[in-house]
């Protein structure tokens, strides 16, 4: 009796020590544990976007201070490309006007290539004498124009009605050509002469001072500005003033040049 009860018990031992053949539930088909965020892992995720958000505002702001800077950089104070080219600007238009004007009894066919011509009766319809018509010189005392039939007549009203005091005539053989003949020059048309010289003289001097007067003002906008040193300011105003009596000088020598030819005619 006593042998029979202890096989008994020491089989159910057995299989209660003895790891099981199959388990129902193995490690790699059971379902994790639901996450939960602790307090310092929300915080981190919460703060991180406002971090690069301040960290891109920054580079935002340093944007416009690195595109200042150099754009102060490139502000030179030296830098008198602009008076020059206003120079430039005025000697031509002042060389260009007295070439239009009368010098030693001859004419200058531009003066009446520039004339406008009214094509209507109301004005409006307008057109360059030397677009309509052939300016021929003939000589120092004498200048044809070739024009079509129906340009003739306002042609001829243009030449009239301008300050040239000149009378254009219809040629004997041609009637599509007019002759002009140019007077000699007289006291009155020399001092005439000489005056609309010096109307040209004035643009061209108001020209150069009003290129000079942006030079001044761009200087002192650099100066309150801080773009540019006090000393460096100074030295680029002396050089401004030096550069502007240079082109008055030349404006005053072509005056004088064309003034004397003028006078001598």
């Amino acid at each position: 009796m006593q042998r029979l009860a202890v096989r008994p018990l020491l089989a159910v031992t057995h299989r209660l020590t003895r790891p099981p053949l199959f388990n129902p539930q193995p490690t790699s088909l059971r379902f994790p544990e639901p996450f939960t965020f602790s307090p310092a892992v929300g915080r981190s995720f919460a703060n991180s976007p406002t971090l690069y958000k301040k960290k891109d505002k920054a580079k935002k702001n340093n944007v416009p201070e690195a595109d200042s800077s150099a754009g102060a950089a490139s502000e030179d104070p030296f830098d008198l490309s602009q008076l020059q080219n206003g120079i430039s600007t005025a000697v031509a238009r002042l060389k260009d006007d007295l070439s239009k004007l009368r010098a030693g009894g001859r004419f200058n066919t531009a003066t009446l290539e520039t004339l406008k011509v009214q094509l209507s009766k109301d004005g409006k319809d307008t057109a360059r004498l030397g677009d309509l018509a052939q300016v021929v010189p003939k000589g120092g005392r004498m200048v044809s124009i070739l024009v079509a039939e129906e340009h003739i007549k306002p042609v001829t009203s243009a030449i009239v009605s301008s300050n040239l005091s000149l009378t254009p005539q219809t040629d004997s053989h041609n009637a599509l050509q007019l002759n002009i003949p140019i007077p000699p020059p007289t006291k009155e048309s020399r001092d005439q002469n000489v005056n609309v010289a010096r109307q040209a003289l004035d643009r061209a001097t108001s020209t150069l001072r009003d290129t000079r007067g942006a030079m001044h003002k761009r200087l002192q906008d650099m100066q309150k500005k801080k773009l540019a040193r006090p000393d460096d300011v100074r030295k680029a105003h002396d050089q401004m003033e030096k550069v502007t009596d240079k082109g008055q000088k030349e404006l005053k020598d072509l005056f004088e040049a064309a003034k004397r030819t003028l006078e001598q005619a």
